[in-house]
């Protein structure tokens, strides 16, 4: 494991029970890091990304800007007009870095929602799709069946061939008398009539069974619709979570500093701009070494290694009880919005800030927020398989988009966020897109969940 590996797996350690990462440690799991000096370009980033938001671009020119430097300061102090002017420089640039942060906060919240919705849209139309495919293959059965019979009712009326026939067999034979005439003439008619009506049924049950199937058709043409649909809006849910993480980490980065600059322009004691220049850099001195304690406190703790491993690689993505199956469940609302009808995944429990392993090795392709799911994670495997990851903590990423994992590594932290009424993991796993039982899937590799 290399350096940066275990600082990243480290970096989730702090609140909770003491094994997530602070504000300042997730940062570095964002995947458009902005350098620790300078990195101008966010102005052009947030543009590019937020404009389907609608988001104003006019705080953007303190991005152009250069951030003020120490020498900077020094000389503006001999000055008062100088001064006073990068007073009002460093001022405005702070307040342009706090807007920023909120409007692309914000838009990542907006994406994030149609996220969710555009994906439960997409799950719905799953469901729609294959309940009418199945009422058509039901309604197709009947129509055979019915089709059956009266394919057998029509071969003992007429197996010997034509109407005369027929009428040989009732009135050949020991007819004493026109009462037992009539009785076999009353059975034809009978069995005639119950003939017809398995016709008109298998005729009914045919008909239906191609309105359904039509309208099946459809249904999947929408379903195969909404699903590219909420594949867009993850890619820009994901664009507008990169942005906002870029505008905070460009925030982080320079306020101390420009908050002591400013500081040391307002003095007006004997303090030399040199002792506010020396706290900032003792800060970030002890900020790195926090960061190694706890990346040294990660790698001891994660030498055992991850999940449960099952057959062909597969792991169990978390510890603890099955909290929740798949399937059909009642509806629970709290204040970030209800949850569905039915359950697409399977929540284990094992306590909040407990570790989430990659089930199996794959690409990352979405780790950001997600409505309903709150923080969450995707994960291509290859072949038509995903899993998903959803409830992580607040700065509970211990990856990032684009990023191989091997299976059990190390992904996130168990939260509560979204909607979630308590700390767990929700697991989902997709074919093709389709949510399918994970619980079903994982037995079969011999994990079990």
């Amino acid at each position: 494991m290399n350096d940066r590996t275990i600082v990243d797996a480290a970096a989730a350690a702090s609140d909770d029970c003491g094994c997530a990462p602070t504000p300042a440690e997730s940062r570095a799991f964002s995947q458009n890091r902005i350098s620790r000096r300078g990195a101008l370009g966010l102005g052009v980033l947030s543009v590019a990304a937020l404009s389907a938001f609608g988001i104003s671009s006019g705080v953007s020119a303190a991005y152009a800007a250069s951030y003020p430097s120490w020498d900077d300061v020094q000389r503006a102090k001999q000055n008062e007009a100088a001064k006073a002017a990068e007073v009002a420089r460093i001022e405005g640039l702070i307040q342009s870095l706090t807007q920023k942060v909120a409007e692309t906060q914000a838009a990542a919240q907006v994406a994030s929602d149609e996220f969710y919705a555009a994906q439960q849209a997409y799950f719905a139309a799953i469901a729609e799709a294959d309940a009418l495919q199945a009422q058509a293959d039901a309604q197709a059965a009947v129509a055979a069946e019915s089709e059956r019979k009266a394919g057998q009712v029509a071969a003992q009326l007429y197996r010997n061939g034509g109407d005369d026939t027929s009428l040989e067999l009732f009135f050949a034979g020991s007819a004493d008398h026109a009462d037992e005439l009539l009785a076999r003439l009353g059975t034809m008619d009978k069995l005639l009539e119950y003939n017809q009506s398995v016709y008109d049924d298998a005729v009914a049950a045919r008909n239906s069974a191609q309105s359904l199937s039509d309208q099946a058709v459809v249904a999947r043409d929408e379903r195969d619709r909404l699903q590219q649909v909420a594949e867009q809006k993850m890619q820009a849910a994901q664009q507008a979570a990169d942005a906002a993480q870029a505008a905070l980490d460009e925030q982080t980065t320079n306020l101390a500093t420009m908050q002591a600059q400013l500081a040391a322009l307002k003095d007006t004691t004997a303090t030399t701009v040199a002792a506010y220049q020396a706290g900032v850099e003792a800060e970030a001195k002890a900020r790195r070494e926090r960061e190694a304690a706890a990346a040294a406190a990660a790698a001891a703790g994660n030498s055992g290694g991850g999940g449960t491993p099952g057959s062909g690689g597969w792991v169990r993505p978390h510890g603890g009880h099955r909290s929740s199956g798949y399937g059909p469940r009642s509806q629970q609302c709290n204040a970030n919005g209800c949850s569905s009808s039915w359950h697409y995944g399977i929540d284990l429990a094992n306590g909040c800030g407990a570790a989430i392993y990659a089930a199996y090795g794959g690409t990352v392709d979405y780790a950001a927020a997600n409505g309903g799911y709150g923080n969450y994670i995707r994960i291509q495997h290859g072949n038509g398989v995903a899993t998903g990851y959803a409830h992580i903590k607040p700065n509970g990423f211990a990856v990032r988009r684009g990023q191989w994992v091997n299976a059990g590594q190390v992904i996130a932290y168990a939260g509560n966020t979204g909607g979630s009424f308590g700390c767990h993991l929700h697991f989902e796993v997709y074919l093709n897109g389709r949510y399918t039982n994970p619980a079903d899937f994982m037995a079969d590799r011999n994990v079990w969940i």
